[in-house]
């Protein structure tokens, strides 16, 4: 259905060869026929339907909705009404019509007997409501042609109304399951008599009555009759566990009221007895029974016992619904975007189909909105906070403070670091890594080597091979080994190379590691032994009120650092997201479109030039970032100052207290102690997954040559006229003036040359039959 038509819009409009997208035109048509199918109540169908519609959504972004394709579909309720128009906007709601009859169906075979299915019942149903909805208010009103009734806005109002019905019936269920209290079912069965009725009074509307199947009002209409009786005799119950006589005889008289009026519609025409369900009127019928028995039975007690004034049955206080079903529009449905290219939707079809132009246009923006966002605004940020932590390591901020601050104990980064080690299994579990990192390369390193040396015993045979016969022997026609072992021997020499950075980079771990042994020990021991390690005092030594005030106001600082680099991140995610969801394509292609209506010529040209100003206009809203770094530098320069002057004046204050720089040299090592075992960790785990790699390819290259070297081994014997039974000659003991060629047996005739003398490696090897 698509592909011819399509096709021919893509050569005439885009002017791209439409076999490019031969693919995607089957695709698409594969899913529309799968769609149309005959529609099966299971999940895999709502799928098939739901990645069409999802598919059809993004195609037309890329095609006028009026392409040159009929679509025909029938009305749901009256089969001989059918609506045949060229428009994509009508093929996809006629779709989301079908996904919410999905939904629906689904909902319907769930059973009612057991909470599971009655959830997933209650999911079923809003999903549908949501469908129908999302299809009244979005959908159908960009179709351009005259629909069906079945897509009219009262339709789906009423069946939008009709699923709620069922979610909140299903809710009802449960409760009654969950022995919920009376007035909260109550208050449930008031909401489901809400809905029915909402449901009731859309599909009276206009012409609605002759197109929905005979019996659904009638059907409602019990519904209704039914929850609202249901509502007032659980509220009945509720007042006789309250003591409320008299409101109790009048509820169940109200509720008797709706079951007459049940009665009276069965009754009145014996049709809608036959075209309602059996187990509705069996509900109907034992509903019945019970009301009327409890209204017998609270109307002789209060007359005769409590004596409660009956109020009107007008004058009862509404019972209020409780509101749980509510119209629920997949994600996918209401945002398809976002899920194509994932499971649920496919690859987007004809994701290519851009004038080649914007997409010059949008990858040069792209480069320049990368300059300014990442290099210019962000790299500038985030080199400001790295100065920021230059100067703050430089005044052994903030140890010296929790040194002060927590005169024993450890700070709790230092306390995480060193849970972490010891969960890693501390200095000898990193030394472990190291030795493997170095066993491994020594592995590589002796697999380079094995593969080497066979290549280079198979070229001193090839050479002995060759001496001592004149230049007309087959055993000098052969193919020189340097010829066949060219991409052999690069990969051998890129390997060497690869490990021998690898080993130098070991080697710099191992250094850091040595260097830092103590530390890792020590943070790899039990907590009490560290904090007998970190020098400590049993109280704070600054106590002069002077000093107190001191150590305050730098702290004072310390924090508004904090804040400041934590909101500082923040702005960055936030100009990140900005620049993420900045997309020019739409402005590019508004653009080419008015660019389009000013050129005269039906051939459509366009430079990168013309899209400059557009460029300007989306790259100025970056500005008010610039004034925002400058804002943060000036702030920041100003903190910093605060912060030395106050740094100043602290080290003054505790000058007098060599324990407290003791403590806080050996927190600043430990804390160093954490960053380098995490660098070393991360390094070494990063170079396990790095050799597991290499050696299987280091396995396939030793094997390659291995096998090569076998393959002229043979060859060279084939050569040397030695075959299987016979003894073989020893090349490597011939003496150089022996004659390999064995023509000295005139008797016998030598073996003829192969026909093929060439080794190719990528061929199996193949062996002389014996003799």
């Amino acid at each position: 259905m698509f592909a011819k038509p399509l096709s021919e819009y893509i050569a005439s409009s885009y002017a791209e060869p439409p076999e490019a997208y031969r693919d995607d035109l089957r695709v698409l048509d594969e899913l529309r026929e799968a769609a149309t199918a005959a529609l099966d109540v299971n999940h895999t169908a709502l799928k098939r339907n739901t990645r069409y519609y999802g598919q059809l959504s993004f195609i037309l972004s890329k095609f006028p909705a009026d392409v040159n394709i009929n679509f025909t579909w029938h009305n749901a309720f009256v089969v001989e009404s059918e609506v045949s128009c060229a428009d994509l906007y009508f093929e996809r709601a006629s779709v989301l019509f079908n996904i919410g009859a999905a939904y629906s169906q689904l909902g319907c075979r769930e059973g009612h007997n057991d909470k599971d299915s009655l959830n997933r019942a209650f999911g079923h149903f809003q999903n549908a409501a949501g469908v129908f909805a999302h299809l009244r208010q979005k959908v159908v009103s960009e179709c351009r042609t005259q629909l069906t009734t079945d897509l009219s806005s009262y339709m789906l109002t009423t069946l939008e109304n009709l699923m709620l019905c069922q979610a909140q019936e299903c809710v009802w269920h449960r409760s009654v399951l969950n022995h919920m209290k009376d007035a909260n079912i109550a208050r449930v069965s008031a909401y489901v008599a809400e809905l029915y009725d909402l449901a009731i009074q859309s599909g009276s509307q206009g012409s609605l009555a002759n197109t929905i199947p005979t019996g659904w009002l009638e059907h409602l209409k019990i519904k209704m009759l039914y929850f609202r009786a249901e509502a007032q005799s659980r509220k009945s119950m509720d007042c006789l566990a309250n003591s409320h006589y008299g409101e109790e005889v009048s509820r169940l008289q109200a509720a008797n009221d709706y079951c007459n009026q049940i009665n009276e519609i069965v009754v009145y025409d014996q049709r809608w007895s036959k075209l309602i369900r059996v187990a509705v009127l069996e509900m109907v019928k034992s509903q019945s029974e019970l009301i009327s028995g409890n209204r017998q039975r609270a109307e002789h007690d209060n007359d005769v016992i409590y004596l409660d004034p009956v109020p009107a049955i007008s004058s009862l206080p509404e019972i209020s619904p409780y509101k749980l079903a509510q119209p629920t529009i997949p994600e996918i449905i209401e945002n398809p975007g976002m899920f194509l290219g994932g499971d649920e939707l496919g690859p987007p079809l004809f994701k290519a189909l851009v004038p080649f132009v914007i997409h010059q246009a949008a990858s040069l923006y792209e480069d320049r909105k990368d300059q300014l966002v990442n290099k210019d605004l962000i790299g500038a940020l985030d080199e400001l906070t790295a100065d920021c932590e230059s100067v703050l390591n430089s005044l052994n901020l903030p140890h010296a403070l929790e040194a002060i601050q927590k005169p024993i104990g450890l700070p709790p980064n230092i306390l995480m670091g060193a849970d972490e080690i010891r969960s890693d299994g501390g200095y000898l579990g990193i030394k472990r890594l190291i030795d493997s990192a170095i066993a491994s390369n020594t592995r590589a390193t002796d697999m380079i080597d094995s593969a080497e040396k066979a290549l280079d015993e198979e070229a001193h045979e090839d050479q002995r091979v060759r001496q001592g016969v004149n230049r007309n022997s087959p055993r000098t026609q052969r193919v020189e080994s340097s010829e066949l072992t060219n991409k052999f021997r690069a990969d051998i020499s890129k390997y060497r190379g690869v490990l021998v950075r690898a080993r130098e980079s070991d080697g710099t771990i191992k250094a850091q590691i040595d260097t830092w042994s103590k530390f890792f020990s020590l943070l790899g021991s039990p907590r009490e032994e560290i904090e007998r390690q970190v020098p400590s005092t049993t109280a704070n030594p600054i106590t002069d009120p002077h000093h107190t005030q001191i150590v305050g106001r730098l702290q004072q600082y310390m924090n508004e650092i904090t804040v400041m680099k934590r909101e500082r991140l923040k702005s960055i995610e936030n100009l990140k997201r900005i620049s993420a969801e900045d997309d020019i394509t739409p402005a590019l292609n508004e653009e080419m479109q008015r660019l389009s209506q000013k050129q005269q010529s039906s051939i459509l040209q366009f430079e990168l030039h013309q899209f400059e100003d557009v460029f300007a206009v989306r790259l100025d809203k970056y500005l008010a970032w610039r004034k925002y770094f400058e804002e943060e530098r000036e702030a920041q320069i100003e903190l910093l100052d605060s912060v030395r002057e106050a740094n100043q004046a602290f080290i003054v204050a505790r000058s007098r207290h060599p324990l407290l720089q003791q403590r806080e040299k050996s927190l600043s090592n430990l804390e160093i102690a954490v960053k380098r075992y995490r660098e070393a960790s991360f390094n070494l785990h990063d170079g396990a997954r790095f050799y597991g790699s290499l050696e299987a390819e280091l396995t396939k290259l030793k094997d390659g040559c291995l096998d090569f070297a076998m393959a002229r081994h043979i060859d060279a014997l084939e050569l040397m006229g030695v075959g299987q039974g016979e003894t073989p000659v020893d090349l490597a003991q011939a003496p150089e003036s022996s004659d390999l060629s064995l023509n000295h047996h005139p008797q016998q005739q030598p073996p003829p040359p192969p026909q093929n003398l060439v080794w190719d490696p990528s061929m199996p090897l193949k062996y002389t039959n014996p003799k």
